[in-house]
């Protein structure tokens, strides 16, 4: 693999650098490894509805950028006491994501630095119960984006500030917030342990050389930046006033619904949560938008449907408990 070591500090542009490399990776190609930091700013899964994750009182105070990634999971607060990794290769074989492959390395380079990170759920590295770093993936065609995040020294309490937690995610961990469920890897490392010998340590166990980025790429980004991830439409966009709402937490994600009901039928469908997607939920909301809302139309329209194929984790054994769910609007 090459290793990038990103300058910029910026969200959008960090975020357009890494979709533009993926775009270049050819079969053959030794792949990427990056390393960057985001100044403050709030990162977005691709699935959620921006408003119900963020402190809007606190992001215009601060002036955050918000910025929607192209992988699922959940919103997470950036500093520059927040390293992130980012590995993209052609992977031919690729079916489903394998968030331990990757995460091999850093938890290797991790126990060299002192710390003694463990594999905790379907995507995080924690110490002691407390989460150190978390990780999402796509897979794009024959090409694999797999990026994480390590808290090295970041400001929980401006963390807690910036995030409109999810109840039910921390009332399914047992914890109360977002303090208690987070740990910084610097209160672990080893004595003389620093930021830059932890990025040497990740670069050894990756087995990654220095690369670089040539002109073309980077103009590709620049374009990136601007038609998607600096882009309102895609951060933000526009929010229909919903009518019902509902959300249920599955054992492999929050899955919300949210619809607009215009003369007794879905006018607006949106499908938001924390989950991975194998398949885009935007074909689940066309199916629904225009039906009747009543469970024997919505029954109707989603016949045939196999959930399993849309959401990573769920299997063939659950798609009769999230159909209930989608009836029950």
């Amino acid at each position: 693999m090459q290793y990038l070591h990103l300058d910029s500090t910026d969200p959008a542009t960090n975020l357009a650098l890494e979709e533009a490399l993926l775009h270049v990776l050819h079969e053959g190609a030794p792949g990427y490894f990056l390393l960057w930091r985001n100044a403050p700013s709030i990162i977005l899964g691709r699935n959620q509805n921006a408003l119900e994750e963020i402190n809007r009182n606190e992001v215009e105070r601060r002036n955050l950028a918000v910025v929607r990634r192209s992988t699922g999971g959940g919103a997470v607060y950036h500093d520059l006491g927040n390293l992130n990794f980012s590995f993209l290769e052609c992977k031919k074989e690729a079916r489903s994501v394998d968030f331990a492959r990757y995460l091999a390395p850093v938890q290797r380079a991790l126990h060299r630095a002192g710390v003694e990170a463990t594999l905790s759920g379907r995507n995080d590295l924690e110490v002691g119960g407390r989460k150190i770093s978390g990780s999402a993936q796509r897979l794009a065609q024959d090409r694999v984006l797999h990026h994480g995040t390590l808290l090295v020294n970041a400001d929980f309490e401006a963390m807690t500030r910036a995030l409109q937690p999810d109840p039910d995610k921390f009332l399914s961990h047992g914890v109360a917030s977002v303090r208690a469920r987070v740990a910084n890897v610097s209160e672990f490392w080893a004595e003389g342990m620093t930021l830059d010998r932890l990025c040497t340590l990740l670069c050894e166990e990756v087995g990654a050389e220095p690369g670089h980025i040539d002109a073309s790429t980077l103009a590709q980004a620049q374009r990136i930046r601007r038609e998607r991830y600096g882009s309102w439409e895609w951060n933000i966009g526009s929010s229909p006033r919903f009518t019902a709402r509902m959300a249920r937490r599955f054992p492999w994600g929050r899955v919300q619904i949210c619809v607009q009901v215009r003369k007794g039928r879905i006018a607006e469908c949106r499908i938001y949560g924390d989950f991975f997607a194998k398949d885009d939920v935007r074909r689940l909301e066309q199916l629904l938008v225009g039906a009747p809302l009543r469970r024997e139309e919505l029954g109707r329209r989603l016949c045939g449907v196999n959930f399993s194929s849309f959401f990573v984790g769920c299997t063939e054994e659950m798609d009769s408990e999230i159909r209930d769910f989608f009836l029950s609007l």
